[in-house]
């Protein structure tokens, strides 16, 4: 475990470990329901503090026992809803989650935190375990890259809506790895209707990829691959533009020789028109 974040958690809570020698409540309930007469004082003793749940469920988590810590850190939630511990709890039980690669359970609990605690110091925490969790099912980029987008939109939260905490430079860092999977996806597309000679639609997903994804590795080949397709449509304006902000933001790429040669063989040259599409989004690029 992260020493940083567990080092954050702890600064919570950081009390004994008391150990609770009681039975477990579904033992009882499930005695009650044969017992009509048992008396109701034994099932309140039965409920453990919620302090003592809470810290052993960190001693669990710190001891690498993951189902264990989640049973306890539920068990506070069910047994002192709305208390102070539940809601320390709840956070710690969608880490757990995480943890144990339960992505689906760690992102319906924090969205669950979220939802009551919206202003809570461990908000930010909450929203980045979405983002982590979302993250860690990113696939490769020849697959449907939904959860990429997901991921974006949770650490996109985080930055814009919790600037101060500590997650915001780790959310950012998986933000750029996230759009780079998604623009990667499109290149991915854009080089099918390319080969297919289905240009139009190819010079499409290449544009995006320079619009809507600026400062990602793609960009690169996108312009290039935007030189070829313009090039291919007898758009030479627009394939000289391309070529020039090639040019202009990675002057010592392989993709900028391809281009300039390709360009040479009808006697053409980059020339940049301000006037494009392409100019305006030069101006955010990577190496701008």
């Amino acid at each position: 475990m992260n020493t940083s974040v567990m080092g954050e958690r702890r600064r919570v809570f950081r009390v004994a470990l008391l150990v609770a020698g009681l039975a477990g409540i579904s033992s009882f309930v499930s005695g009650c329901q044969s017992d009509p007469d048992i008396d109701i004082s034994t099932y309140a003793q039965s409920i453990e503090p919620a302090d003592v749940l809470y810290n052993q469920g960190l001693a669990n988590l710190e001891a690498g026992q993951l189902t264990e810590a989640g049973r306890k850190f539920d068990a506070v939630d069910k047994q002192h809803p709305y208390s102070e511990f539940a809601r320390k709890a709840m956070v710690m039980s969608a880490f757990t989650n995480y943890r144990q690669a339960q992505y689906t359970e760690a992102i319906n609990t924090a969205n669950r935190y979220l939802s009551l605690y919206p202003n809570d110091e461990d908000a930010a925490y909450a929203q980045y375990i979405v983002g982590l969790a979302y993250y860690r099912q990113i696939p490769e980029v020849t697959r449907d890259q939904r959860t990429s987008a997901r991921a974006i939109a949770a650490f996109t939260e985080v930055v814009e809506r919790y600037p101060d905490s500590e997650y915001v430079e780790d959310s950012q860092a998986k933000l750029r790895y996230a759009r780079d999977q998604l623009a990667g996806k499109e290149m991915q597309v854009g080089r099918y209707y390319q080969e297919r000679r289905e240009y139009v639609a190819a010079a499409n997903r290449y544009r995006l990829v320079v619009e809507q994804f600026p400062n990602t590795r793609q960009v690169e080949e996108a312009l290039a691959r935007l030189v070829e397709t313009y090039y291919a449509m007898g758009l030479e304006s627009e394939a000289q533009t391309a070529a020039a902000v090639l040019g202009h933001n990675y002057p010592d790429s392989q993709w900028y020789a391809d281009s300039y040669r390709l360009l040479s063989t009808r006697g053409l040259e980059p020339r940049e028109n301000k006037g494009s599409w392409i100019s305006r989004a030069g101006a955010a690029l990577v190496g701008s």
